[in-house]
């Protein structure tokens, strides 16, 4: 066999990592962008390793490389994307080094580099044009091949003399050469591989078509005797038919390949790369261009117009415009200012600023959208891995129906026994059938990020196609996470004076950092001159906060009990009139110890807003026929309250659950899943954990806490609530298109087959047929991305 050896980037052993290549991948340094290290149950340590891979030409070749990884002791886990090409592989680094799992990946034939690294955007761009030298000699022998084989098709029995069509079978035996052994050999290196692990791959059908028709032609053109019909192999030659299937598949896989490509660069578009060097201002305010990589929290920074920001941190100097996209899937550019954040990979569109560095490296927000986005892309969908399940036994099926298609028409007609068997093999090569879900989930994960959602697990995108109920949180999901001053009651009469008391308010919340002390310090722009207080402040938990002015007089700010019986009055639900009723929102009171004669305690009273987008949202799901639940751990004065905030703006009914300890909403959300409800949970707090992770599908908001979103199936970078909406639809969008693709891919093998079978189909035909399907699976599932 050849072919196997024409290219050296198709052998099935490629050559071995020489030693510095070895520790270049052993150094932990060298694998930080690809690399997550983490403790497991028992203490010891883990390796979560991603892989970009090269030299994958059908959907057959992740399983041969999933089985290379599996076989090496220490690796507990390995998933392979072929849509992707990228790995996922969990190690242990007492019992294995990173650079085995590269050197088992090529020994399996295949390339594989750290995720990210520049020798895997090197290995992607050699790949890229090896396709496309592959596919130009392809078409151009078949051309020539086509042109040498017309005269014998279009001159009547005997009208070409037999010196002559032997002549132009040698040329095409000559042309079909560089095609077999260059252009086919990534058909012939795939099965091989395959074949050494024990396994029947997708390549194998083909390659065994390939060479079948070749050796049965080179016979018929180098046998004894006159060309044409009567050797014992039927003296026919299928020089043409060979070519241009694999002209025509090779385009196919091309067209493939560049989908992927696509898909790819819409994930890594969102990706900025950061600056190789930046101005820092030292102490002395001498400004020297140091490289990222020397940076120091604390830092001083310039950035310039059309630079990325090179770390998190906040702007001290100067106002500009920045390109956001990274966080909420937006191009428009944000304002910010003196004292705002900004995050490493965001674009300044406007003027020159400086920032003090706060996060630097793996600890940015950059750093965690490339992990989550990778995450995502190195995820092997379930409707892949059972499409791989079925596909072993189908391509041995395909095996046994094509010699049985041969040994049929040996007894009708011999000289279209190998004919009919090629084509079988051809035609029924399941590419299309096993790249009908990888290819779209992938599509939609890309346009999801474009959105600002990044999907952290495939299968998310079909199990939220399918949920028929939404559980929310409050407290930061559906509301705003800070409370918002809604009302001041009592206090003083007097204008002036009424606003020193509140002058009085702010200095004893300042510094505290409970909720209604920050909702307090809302008012501070407004009331900027606040007295100072002398003497120690008295921080009571769960009471309050005490004081005592310049005059000597003590001032108390928190709940009634605390402040005393001028409070009490103001607390009760039965108000004075011209009041409205108290609906259970949070109050502080504040009162100076002890209250002089005429004088009351002055109440702050809060409630909750809500987010932004939380009415289209409840609506768009309530339209979809889902069911509403609020799970919140808020008392439940405080729910039932935001409950009728929610139905007085319209929004649809929903089930409200008070006091929801974590356990409680865990318990909560098994229950519905025992009833046979498919269950998506939205949260962003420390305590929707356990619940996030039990939940059929998950979303966290990009403000809220870390473990949230490391449990979540999806996280919205932006916190745009409408934009769980949206997925749901794009998910339903491309669940419609993989069974569209099954659909596609199972209707043409019923088709074909038994045209194949019956003869009616030439291999020619069969191939054109063949990568006319993956094209049209591919082209399809790309529709999933916009």
């Amino acid at each position: 066999m050849p072919a196997l050896n024409a290219d050296p980037s198709d052998r099935p052993v490629l050559p071995p990592l020489d030693a510095r290549a070895r520790a270049a991948l052993d150094d932990e340094a060298g694998l930080a962008g690809s690399t997550r290290w983490f403790d497991a149950p028992d203490g010891s340590r883990r390796a979560e390793t991603r892989l970009a891979l090269s030299g994958l030409y059908c959907a057959g070749c992740a399983g041969v490389i999933e089985a290379a990884l599996r076989a090496l002791p220490g690796v507990e886990r390995a998933e392979v994307q072929g849509s992707a090409e990228r790995a996922q592989v969990c190690w242990r680094p007492d019992a294995l080094r990173a650079s085995q799992l590269v050197e088992a990946v090529r020994a399996a034939g295949y390339g594989a580099h750290p995720a990210r690294s520049e020798a895997a955007l090197d290995a992607r761009t050699r790949e890229g044009r090896r396709a496309l030298w592959r596919l130009f000699v392809a078409w151009f022998c078949m051309m020539q091949v086509m042109m040498l084989a017309t005269p014998s098709y279009v001159s009547s029995p005997g009208e070409l003399a037999p010196d002559l069509e032997q002549l132009l079978r040698w040329g095409g035996w000559v042309l079909s050469l560089p095609v077999l052994l260059f252009s086919a050999g990534p058909f012939f290196g795939g099965a091989l591989r395959g074949l050494r692990q024990g396994r029947v791959v997708m390549d194998l059908p083909v390659a065994l078509g390939l060479l079948i028709a070749f050796l049965a032609s080179t016979a018929a053109t180098f046998e004894p005797g006159p060309p044409g019909p009567g050797g014992d192999l039927g003296g026919e030659v299928w020089f043409d038919s060979l070519t241009m299937f694999v002209a025509f598949l090779l385009a196919g896989r091309w067209l493939e390949l560049r989908g992927r490509e696509r898909v790819a660069r819409a994930l890594d578009s969102l990706l900025r790369e950061l600056p190789d060097s930046v101005e820092r201002r030292d102490a002395e305010g001498r400004i020297e261009t140091v490289a990222v990589a020397r940076l120091l929290v604390g830092d001083t920074l310039r950035v310039q117009p059309g630079q990325a920001v090179p770390a998190d941190g906040l702007l001290v100097e100067g106002r500009s415009s920045f390109d956001e996209a990274l966080l909420n899937g937006e191009s428009r550019p944000v304002p910010r200012g003196p004292g705002e954040a900004v995050v490493a990979g965001s674009l300044n569109l406007a003027a020159p600023v400086w920032m003090r560095v706060q996060a630097l490296g793996a600890d940015t927000r950059r750093a965690q959208v490339v992990e989550l986005m990778e995450r995502a892309r190195s995820a092997r969908p379930a409707l892949a891995r059972t499409a791989d399940r079925w596909a072993g036994p189908f391509l041995l099926g395909v095996l046994l129906l094509a010699a049985g298609a041969w040994a049929v028409w040996q007894s009708i007609d011999p000289a279209q026994a190998l004919p009919v068997a090629v084509a079988v093999l051809i035609v029924t090569c399941p590419c299309a059938l096993s790249l009908a879900a990888p290819a779209t989930l992938l599509a939609a994960a890309g346009g999801l990020a474009r959105r600002g959602v990044l999907v952290q697990r495939l299968d998310a995108i079909e199990a939220l196609a399918r949920i028929d109920t939404a559980c929310f949180d409050k407290t930061g999901t559906l509301s705003e996470d800070r409370l918002r001053l809604a009302e001041i009651r009592g206090g003083p009469a007097a204008p002036a004076e009424r606003a020193a008391w509140i002058a009085r308010a702010l200095a004893l919340a300042a510094g505290s950092s409970h909720p209604l002390s920050r909702a307090l310090a809302q008012l501070g722009a407004a009331h900027a001159d606040a007295p100072q207080f002398v003497g120690d402040r008295v921080d009571e938990p769960g009471a309050g906060l005490a004081a005592s002015d310049v005059e000597g007089r003590t001032w108390r700010l928190g709940s009634a009990a605390w402040v005393g019986p001028g409070a009490e009055a103001l607390a009760e639900p039965a108000r004075p009139a011209g009041l409205r009723p108290w609906k259970g929102w949070p109050v502080v009171f504040l009162a100076p110890q002890p209250l002089a004669e005429g004088e009351q305690a002055m109440a702050f009273e809060f409630d909750e807003s809500l987010r932004e987008g939380a009415l289209p949202l409840l609506a768009a799901l309530h339209a979809e026929g889902l069911a509403l639940e609020l799970l919140s751990g808020d008392r439940p004065a405080a729910v039932q309250a935001f409950g009728a905030r929610l139905r007085e703006a319209g929004a649809p009914a929903m089930r409200l659950q008070a006091a929801a300890t974590p356990q409680l909403k865990l318990a909560r959300l098994q229950e519905l899943q025992a009833e046979g409800h498919r269950v998506l949970m939205v949260g962003d707090g420390l305590n929707d954990g356990p619940v996030l992770a039990q939940a059929d599908v998950s979303v966290a908001l990009g403000h809220g806490a870390a473990l949230s979103q490391q449990q979540a199936d999806l996280v919205v970078l932006g916190s745009r609530l409408p934009e769980v909406a949206a997925a749901r639809q794009r998910a339903r969008k491309a669940l419609a298109i993989v069974r569209q693709n099954l659909a596609w891919a199972l209707l043409y093998n019923l088709l074909a087959l038994p045209l194949a079978v019956s003869g009616s189909l030439a291999p020619w035909v069969a191939g054109l047929g063949m990568a006319f399907s993956s094209l049209f699976v591919v082209g399809n599932a790309l529709r999933a991305g916009r």
